[in-house]
């Protein structure tokens, strides 16, 4: 190789990396645009059946079809905002009243007590306790604070479904020209097999969303269940939240727990801390732990297998994963990602060992 041909290949193997470094440094910046879409995309695939329908049974035109399911669903889901106004309403008044210094005094003398019924049975807790430092680490004051970050998470809410309803509203009108154009560029040698993945993609993929609706609305009901047996105020709506939360993998239901402890206790303001409303949310908590053990056991492992085809053990492995390399977002999206590698895999490499283990019943 001559000097010339070496610094060639130099230099056009550094123009590759900062091309490479370019990309992904911009997909990092344009990360959230990536989200919107991805959202929209699956929105377009949950709402296509809907538009059809007004399509072809109430014979609308297909912008009329559009603008119909988008504002049905936009209805739908300042229903569901609407749901939590009183809730939020109940919660404020009860912030209102709320002294954190008479809170803390509650918390230690809940420590006090809990150290003279320890050392009665000779266990120094009170030394464990002060020797942590966790009394002067703690601050009652981030209760308050909980509800300001809410306006936050509101303003960020709304600017993001704007985005996910303009963009999918033309996923939705222009779907088969895109389609036909998607398929005029397509390499003619793969066209089949990219065709017939996409079909099975989108069936799959279809599936497992009903199976996750199916699911929701189990846990919905065993929540609420729980709730009215134990007389939490606002029991429906807190159910529904914590419902909602479940759709983050393993990491929702803890969310969902520490949610509702703080909204029952919130709503416990003015009673008996440490008699009344601390032992009745530790009930509400071993409650909402026994419909997770149904829910982990029974619902979530046949909806989900059944769905995508999937076993349970490979479903949880994926999810794990996704999560440490990816986060919250990462578990949310990790099984129809998966699953759609999974049919690209049989299409393209059938005949490959491990990728035909993994899809002999797809």
């Amino acid at each position: 190789m001559t000097p010339k041909e070496l610094s060639s290949g130099l230099l056009r193997t550094l123009f590759i990396i900062v091309g490479i470094s370019l990309t992904l440094f911009l997909l990092y910046k344009i990360a959230i645009v990536i989200v919107y879409l991805i959202i929209a995309m699956v929105f377009s695939l949950i709402a296509n059946p809907l538009v059809q329908f007004f399509k072809k049974r109430l014979k609308f035109k297909n912008t009329l079809a559009v603008i119909t399911t988008l504002l049905l669903f936009l209805l739908l889901i300042v229903s569901f905002i609407l749901l939590f106004v009183p809730l939020i309403i109940a919660q404020s008044e009860n912030l209102s009243l709320l002294d954190i210094n008479s809170l803390e005094n509650s918390f230690n003398n809940m420590i006090t007590n809990i150290s003279s019924y320890l050392e009665a049975h000779h266990i120094n807790f009170k030394q464990l306790f002060d020797s942590s430092s966790l009394s002067s680490k703690i601050n009652f004051t981030f209760i308050p604070d909980i509800f300001n970050g809410i306006i936050n998470i509101v303003g960020n809410f709304g600017m993001g479904l704007a985005s996910v309803l303009f963009i999918s509203f033309f996923l939705l009108k222009e779907k088969d020209q895109a389609f036909r154009i998607f398929k005029f560029v397509l390499p003619i040698n793969h066209k089949v097999k990219i065709l017939a993945s996409m079909e099975k993609i989108q069936h799959l993929l279809s599936r497992y969303f009903i199976g996750l609706l199916l699911q929701l609305l189990i846990i919905l009901i065993l929540y609420l269940v729980v709730f009215l047996i134990f007389g939490v105020d606002n029991a429906f709506i807190i159910a529904l939240l914590c419902a909602v939360l479940n759709i983050i993998p393993y990491l929702g239901p803890l969310l969902g727990m520490i949610v509702a402890s703080l909204l029952i206790m919130i709503s416990g303001i003015g009673n008996d801390f440490i008699n009344t409303t601390l032992p009745h949310t530790f009930y509400v908590i071993c409650g909402m732990l026994v419909v997770q053990l149904i829910d982990n056991n029974l619902s979530q492992p046949i909806i989900f297998s059944k769905s995508t085809k999937s076993h349970p053990l490979e479903i949880f492995l994926v999810i794990i994963c996704a999560g440490i390399l990816f986060g919250i977002t990462g578990m949310i999206i990790a099984v129809p990602s998966y699953t759609a590698l999974k049919v690209i895999g049989k299409e393209f490499l059938p005949d490959n060992r491990i990728i035909k283990a993994l899809t002999k019943d797809i």
